[in-house]
């Protein structure tokens, strides 16, 4: 009788092992001061930089990159896609004015080759970088059977911190605040199993470059406007939401009282020629769209109307195009697109 081993059933141990090693040195460009431990270990050490807060509360969230992952398979690209999974968790605490610490992630697959996993990790690795928080760890699993050769999965968690006086919830919104609107890299990671649909697997291998544009980090920007001395008065910014699943319609919705509305200009930016070529060709409604993508907004935010000129040119220094958008009026906790 033949003598089954791990490695024989899918697993390979030693090369799990050998790959870790060599993600160390790349891994170990994001540390911040507050990490203790390199990577490997049963857990992940970092010291609460505790000198920074006086009241501070954690803000943790966990997401993972979806469809997206399916096209940086077909067109073998995937330095880009852990970007992706940094973003749609930095960028939703960011909601609530937390600044992240730092990031675990998670990689699942069943075959793949070792050369994926290490463009994978680059594009973690960077999109942390971008974020100004650490990759301290994770899991890559491997899983026999769960997964087609090739394809994997990939997900992120992540922790921050923001003062409990600073916490930014919406419930101060007024009637006549502006909403603005800041510029999305593309489609970011929302809305893929759509877009399959509506494209070949020629016409998604020909887009890739325009569909893996990886999701644009909003953190450096945003929190040099809340921790700037101008923009930080308490009231100043309201409500900030970030442009994912459900798009304008729940993901203002979220973050309104319940006797207000949100009304969307669409004619106030240049909505990006991907969304229009996906709209026609699939024949989509407007609604559908605004329910689905960015359409060239990748985060939203409810400022006092005195503020928001001074917010759109302080972003424009920083490099992010923002327009006022819309306008908070009397309602009933939904978003209106006109």
């Amino acid at each position: 009788m033949k003598r089954l081993t791990y490695k024989a059933s899918g697993v390979d141990i030693k090369k799990a092992s050998m790959f870790k090693q060599k993600i160390k040195p790349l891994v170990r460009q994001s540390f911040q001061k507050e990490v203790l431990r390199d990577i490997g270990g049963f857990g992940s050490f970092f010291r609460f930089p505790k000198e920074k807060y006086k009241d501070p509360v954690l803000v943790s969230s966990s997401d993972g990159v979806g469809t997206k992952l399916k096209i940086a398979v077909l067109a073998n690209k995937h330095d880009t896609v852990g970007i992706d999974a940094v973003a749609m968790n930095v960028n939703d605490i960011l909601c609530v004015g937390a600044e992240t610490l730092f990031f675990l992630d998670y990689i699942a697959f069943s075959k793949l080759e070792e050369g994926v996993l290490v463009e994978v990790v680059k594009g973690i690795n960077h999109g942390c970088m971008q974020a100004g928080c650490s990759l301290i760890g994770g899991e890559t699993a491997q899983m026999p059977g769960m997964y087609k050769d090739g394809d994997y999965d990939l997900a992120g968690f992540c922790v921050g911190a923001v003062e409990r006086k600073n916490i930014i919830d919406g419930l101060k919104t007024e009637v006549g605040d502006m909403v603005i609107g800041l510029e999305s890299n593309g489609i970011h990671s929302n809305g893929y199993s759509l877009v399959r649909k509506v494209f070949s697997q020629n016409e998604l291998k020909r887009m890739s470059s325009e569909l893996l544009k990886p999701t644009r980090i909003y953190v450096k920007p945003v929190l040099s406007l809340l921790h700037g001395t101008r923009y930080s008065a308490p009231g100043t910014i309201k409500g900030i939401a970030h442009i994912t699943g459900g798009a304008f319609y729940d993901k203002i919705a979220r973050i309104l009282p319940s006797s207000l509305n949100v009304r969307i200009n669409k004619n106030a930016w240049v909505v990006p020629k991907i969304f229009r070529l996906i709209q026609a060709k699939g024949n989509i409604k407007d609604k559908e769209m605004y329910h689905t993508f960015n359409m060239g907004i990748g985060m939203v935010l409810i400022v006092k109307p005195q503020a928001a000129r001074s917010i759109i040119s302080k972003l424009s220094e920083l490099k992010l195009k923002s327009w006022v958008i819309g306008e908070v009026v009397k309602g009933k906790k939904e978003v209106e697109i006109v």
